[in-house]
């Protein structure tokens, strides 16, 4: 039976009372009033089990006085029947109006530190408040309407060829060069010492021992490995290079800085021949079947690029067209999740919402207006999730986990064990295998348009989407669903 706001109040278990104070929006609130007689009741009913389990010196086992057990468990007992009466009057409360709860309920104990004494003595009756928001009902209706493009990008053999070839270099020998006058050139394995210093000062992370840099191949900052040519084994030489602008390390970006570099060994590459040996090498039978795995990869990589690009104009085509009431709880909570990690990156990089041409206040309004849009989608898309029976498979949400523990090597059991003990982890594992499985269902309901562009055009594209979640990486949608 449903409880009505004034109505006379209705029984839940045996004498507990229940009204129904506040029903606006999403928002709920019950008095709950248990009488002191329904305590003493279930006070006496407690120290009756322990009366007979009761093993006190002076007393034989089940002879101990209620008494003497109450004065001596009475308190404890009682916070115990009060958290199962509270427990009890969420649980009848949601059951019997219906109610799918948006979040754990808040209890009030409104009442005077005295009355709440006599309560847990079970001579007064003991009331108190349980608030709580529901999830709005969300009419998902039809797609009508909803059109995306999807962008379709064909892989070339030049691209499986550029690939093979960097394979080639990596599987590439080298062997000792030894010998008077012997120098450093482009395409030489170095083995180095340095030391960074920005301003004079070493800085964090500039340092290195005996690090191999195969030179021209540009895994250090632009300027850098060119500098080390004609430098002799055991030699020194000061680099002097600028950290690009869209450097990583935001510390580090722009800056210049210089190397105290000495090369310790030097190595010539041996040739390379790509052919079915290369291919065994990679556990591969010959080399036509290492182009096709390349191609394969390449294809999967262009899709998901695609991918991640025709979701996010898919979610901008919901969060359009789809309007409700939102759970100020779960707002909140998305909000506080967002704005910790804004503050955590501001700490680590220095940069404040000056730096960034902005102020806290609109800053705050902007991720709020994301952290609406976040749970705005989450709740659409589980709705729609739950009409169409989508449903995660648990060999789906093992394979996903062991995905996620391989990334943490030497603690994949540790990982594994925490997310398996862990409910609360394991369902952050579930969560975006159901949003994708909830997207696919849409997207098989709706006009999908496709387009073939270039790989250059495609990863464009990709581009300008990594510059915008760079610049503000919480507009993500990818982890809507919590």
């Amino acid at each position: 039976m449903k409880f009505r706001a004034g109505d006379e109040v209705e029984k839940v278990g045996q004498t507990m009372q229940v009204t129904e104070t506040l029903s606006q929006g999403l928002k709920r609130e019950f008095k709950v009033v248990l009488p002191a007689t329904d305590l003493a009741t279930r006070l006496d009913s407690q120290l009756s089990e322990i009366q007979a389990k009761a093993r006190i010196n002076g007393f034989r086992p089940g002879k101990v006085p209620v008494a003497h057990l109450k004065r001596l468990y009475g308190r404890s007992i009682m916070a115990e029947v009060v958290q199962e009466a509270v427990n009890e009057a969420h649980r009848k409360i949601v059951e019997d109006n219906a109610l799918r709860p948006a979040s754990q309920p808040k209890i009030d104990f409104p009442g005077e530190k005295d009355e709440l004494e006599k309560a847990f003595e079970a001579k007064a009756d003991f009331a108190f408040t349980v608030a709580l928001e529901v999830l709005p009902k969300i009419e998902v209706g039809s797609f009508e309407g909803i059109e995306i493009e999807r962008l379709v990008a064909e892989v070339n053999d030049a691209e499986v060829d550029e690939v093979l070839k960097r394979l080639a270099d990596q599987s590439r020998t080298y062997s000792p060069k030894e010998g008077e006058g012997v120098a450093a050139q482009k395409g030489d394995k170095a083995t180095i010492d340095f030391i960074g210093k920005i301003d004079g000062e070493a800085f964090e992370g500039g340092a290195g021992e005996g690090i191999d840099l195969v030179l021209g191949s540009g895994s250090f900052i632009p300027g850098f490995e060119e500098q080390l040519e004609g430098l002799g084994v055991g030699e020194s030489r000061t680099v002097s290079v600028t950290f690009p602008e869209d450097y990583s390390a935001e510390a580090l970006a722009g800056k210049a800085a210089t190397f105290e570099v000495t090369l310790k060994g030097l190595a010539a590459p041996g040739e390379v021949n790509i052919d079915d040996e290369l291919a065994k090498g990679f556990g591969l039978e010959d080399l036509e079947k290492l182009k096709e795995s390349i191609k394969a990869n390449i294809a999967r990589d262009y899709a998901a690029a695609s991918r991640r690009k025709w979701k996010r104009e898919l979610l901008d085509a919901l969060d359009k067209k789809y309007s409700f009431e939102l759970p100020e709880g779960l707002v909140t909570q998305e909000f506080d999740a967002v704005w910790r990690r804004v503050e955590a990156e501001q700490s680590q990089s220095g940069r404040s919402f000056e730096d960034e041409g902005t102020t806290e206040e609109a800053a705050r309004a902007d991720y709020r207006t994301i952290a609406e849009r976040r749970v705005r989608l989450g709740l659409l898309l589980a709705d729609i999730g739950d009409a169409a029976g989508v449903k995660v498979a648990d060999e789906e949400v093992s394979q996903a986990l062991f995905e996620r523990a391989r990334s943490f090597p030497g603690q994949e059991k540790l990982i594994w064990e925490y997310y398996q003990k862990n409910p609360a982890a394991l369902a952050e594992i579930r969560a975006p295998l159901y949003e994708e499985k909830v997207i696919d269902h849409i997207l098989s309901l709706i006009k999908v348009n496709d387009k073939t562009v270039s790989k250059e055009d495609l990863l464009a594209i990709e581009d300008d989407e990594n510059e915008i979640e760079r610049k503000d990486s919480e507009k993500a949608e990818d982890a809507a669903l919590a």
